[in-house]
Parts: C-alpha cells; sequence; structure tokens
C-alpha cells in the first residue's frame, strides 16, 4: 500500500513560483505511472501533469505547458511539480496520484481528469494565486 502526501502549496502573487512535493510511504517502482491533478474553486478536476517513473516521459495540460514541470527524485520516493509564471487561473487544489501501470494506460483517464482511476491518490495541497 502507497500512501502519498502533498506540501509546498500557498499563498504566491501572479508571477511567481511555487514547487509542490509529493512524498510516498512505500515504494514506487520503475514503471509507475504518477501524475498531478487540480480542481479550482467550482470546477472540475484536471490532470495537469503526468509522469512514467522510470522511463521519464512526461506529458502536461496545455494550460500549464511551459510553465509547469513534473520530476521524480532518484529514490523514487518524491515527485515534484514546479510551478513558474503562476496566475490566478493556478489557484486550486493540487492533488498527486499514482498507479502501477504504464501511462499509457492512464494517458486518457488523466486528460479527462479521471483521478479516482489512479490507485494512490494524496490529501490535496492548496495553492492560491493573487
Amino acid at each position: 500500500q502507497v500512501q502519498l502526501v502533498e506540501s509546498g502549496g500557498g499563498a504566491v502573487q501572479t508571477g511567481g513560483s511555487l514547487r509542490l512535493s509529493c512524498a510516498a510511504s512505500g515504494p514506487i517502482y520503475a514503471g509507475y505511472c504518477m501524475g498531478w491533478f487540480r480542481q479550482a474553486p467550482g470546477k472540475g478536476l484536471e490532470g495537469v501533469a503526468l509522469f512514467h517513473s522510470g522511463v521519464g516521459t512526461t506529458d502536461y495540460a496545455d494550460s500549464v505547458k511551459g510553465r509547469f514541470t513534473i520530476s521524480q527524485d532518484n529514490s523514487n520516493n518524491t515527485l515534484w511539480l514546479q510551478m513558474n509564471a503562476l496566475n490566478p487561473e493556478d489557484t486550486a487544489v493540487y492533488y498527486c496520484a499514482a498507479a502501477p501501470v504504464r501511462c499509457t494506460i492512464l494517458a486518457g483517464a488523466w486528460r479527462q481528469g479521471r483521478l479516482n482511476a489512479f490507485n494512490y491518490r494524496g490529501q490535496g495541497t492548496q495553492v492560491t494565486v493573487s
């Protein structure tokens, strides 16, 4: 069983940066698909970034391309989301998620914002941009 805990959220001004982290309590093996989602006030879930552990391939929502970077530390126990050039539209609760399958299987669900398609999900961290 893997538990995920997000941290690093907070309040920032437009144009600022934040780095979110997602710490996994259990092992995240190569081949896991890991992702970040967000839910803005009054809106549905949106897949933000996707990372294929062990392979390193990534994918991003059009709304964050060129501004956000997803990465993983060498121990595979922490997933990062570097967020630059933040704007008020980025205000949301951000969730990390993981699943023991290839990202090619979950990419469609991620694009649809289906967080529950991932086996393991964190509780979320709030990001507020003003």
